[in-house]
């Protein structure tokens, strides 16, 4: 997307009519503005939604819809674990770091098992069974996953236990997740109007956020909020402009969203002076088999390993793209490929199939010797169930022997019936950078000071994130952090 269109904000006293007035006016109808219109509605305000799209659901929809939750939920519970908001925060801090923020994710922590049930309150269902097994997304229904917290060196700084809590439905869950919301929010009082593209935020005499103008059905229209206007607008993926500004690195790769995270809600606020934190990180998702590559190796173009392949794969994937020459490849033997049930390999086909590793490194166009040398490394240590390099669990250890194949994650692979975007790089992501704002979802200036009236959360916001990202985290801060801008905003 191109050619970013004006946001000056406009003058209160240049608005002659409003087509309506309400308490607080959510911009955008994803999981975080579904929460923040619950929260709003439920504490006695009106609220009004507007969405560009024709329906609620954004790209939260699209999502997979896992939830990072965690510190003792019932679910955990059920399926044997122990779990503390410490070992979590533990964890998170970790893996979304470095530069994690500390504040935001030690709230989230502490108030995760509580975020659990008001989930399990708005009618949402989690079998009480584990999923035990590195993977994007589950085949089955099972209610909890690992996302990385096993895995060396994260299972040295916290003590391991499943967080990815996962709705009652089989693999793309987000669109139950917000058909829940949506509903709730609906039955909250709050009402939404479709089709309503927010162009500008509109400021009065004494500098408050006092609503904003916006184009629907072709008509300029303007919309009053008497308490708060909460952003939840998304990221910027869908903006070629503002990823060459601030993340290039997503420029080349397919993008995950609907199409229309357009950066529009953090542009609106900038423009009043508000401040952006962590513009520069994203989140990249190679289309590589986790369940595949942990029975092997990722390698990179030179046929080195760099990681162990057993993290959770957001992790490889952002290695992978940030750190190593390109092409990278997933090499498994026949023992390893047969070991993963066709349901999980998503209709992956190796795209190279060689006797000896001698022969693979030809076709693969790697120096000559370099995979014997990783293979031959690997295979000497796996023998006796070590992975000194890179601490892959021992579970996923043995010498690998030919026939052996190369999978190449270019290639992308189907998931539910919806190909994977960034077919073609074999990469994909999204952002995670976005407004500054407090723990109760107000925005700041770029002096530090709160913009009155004016809050946002989701990915408009900078959440609890630092350089890193771990599936879960966006519906999940995302909620929560809605669910506390919609109650600030209606306090007016």
């Amino acid at each position: 997307m191109s050619g970013n269109r004006p946001v000056t904000p406009v003058r209160a006293e240049a608005v002659t009519r409003y087509a309506a007035e309400t308490d607080v006016l959510v911009v955008g109808f994803g999981c975080a503005g579904a929460a923040a219109a619950f929260e709003a509605a439920s504490a006695g305000a009106g609220v009004l939604v507007l969405e560009r799209a024709g329906g609620p659901g954004g790209s939260s929809a699209l999502s997979g819809g896992e939830l990072y939750l965690g510190g003792g939920t019932a679910v955990q519970k059920a399926c044997g674990f122990e779990d503390s908001a410490d070992e979590m925060f533990g964890y998170l801090r970790a893996a979304l770091g470095p530069h994690a923020d500390e504040e935001k994710l030690r709230l989230y922590c502490e108030e995760s098992v509580a975020h659990f049930q008001w989930f399990v309150d708005r009618g949402l269902t989690f079998e009480p069974t584990l999923w035990d097994a590195p993977t994007w997304m589950p085949t089955t229904r099972d209610g909890l996953m690992w996302l990385g917290e096993n895995a060396w060196p994260y299972n040295e700084i916290a003590r391991p236990a499943p967080r990815g809590h996962r709705c009652a439905t089989e693999a793309y869950g987000g669109w139950l997740v917000m058909e829940k919301l949506v509903a709730a929010a609906e039955a909250a009082g709050a009402v939404a109007h479709a089709d309503t593209l927010a162009t500008a935020l509109i400021v009065d005499d004494a500098g408050r956020v006092a609503g904003v103008t916006a184009r629907r059905h072709g008509e300029e229209v303007a919309y009053r909020a008497r308490r708060g206007v909460v952003l939840t607008t998304g990221g910027f993926a869908d903006n070629e402009e503002m990823l060459a500004d601030h993340a290039p690195h997503l420029l080349a790769h397919g993008r995950v969203s609907d199409g229309l995270d357009d950066g529009s809600g953090i542009r609106m606020a900038a423009a009043l002076g508000a401040a952006t934190r962590r513009m520069g990180v994203v989140e990249l998702a190679l289309t590589a088999l986790p369940a595949l590559a942990a029975r092997g190796m990722l390698v990179n173009a030179r046929g080195q390993r760099f990681i162990n392949e057993d993290v959770y794969p957001g992790l490889f994937s952002v290695a992978a793209v940030l750190t190593q020459p390109a092409p990278y490849w997933v090499i498994v033997d026949e023992e390893g490929y047969e070991e993963v049930p066709e349901r999980e390999r998503w209709g992956v086909v190796p795209r190279f199939v060689s006797e000896t590793l001698e022969e693979l490194e030809a076709e693969l166009g790697m120096p000559r010797g370099a995979l014997e040398v990783t293979v031959g490394t690997y295979n000497t240590h796996a023998a006796r169930g070590q992975d000194p390099y890179f601490h892959k669990d021992t579970r996923w250890l043995r010498p690998l022997k030919g026939p052996f194949a190369a999978v190449d994650p270019r290639a992308g692979f189907h998931a539910g019936g919806r190909p994977s975007a960034g077919a073609g790089t074999g990469v994909a992501g999204f952002t995670l950078g976005g407004l500054r704002t407090t723990v109760d979802g107000a925005v700041l200036d770029v002096s530090g000071a709160v913009l009155p009236g004016l809050f946002a959360a989701g990915r408009a916001a900078s959440g609890i994130h630092g350089e890193g990202y771990v599936s879960g985290t966006s519906l999940g801060d995302g909620t929560f952090f809605g669910r506390r801008a919609g109650v600030a905003a209606a306090g007016g």
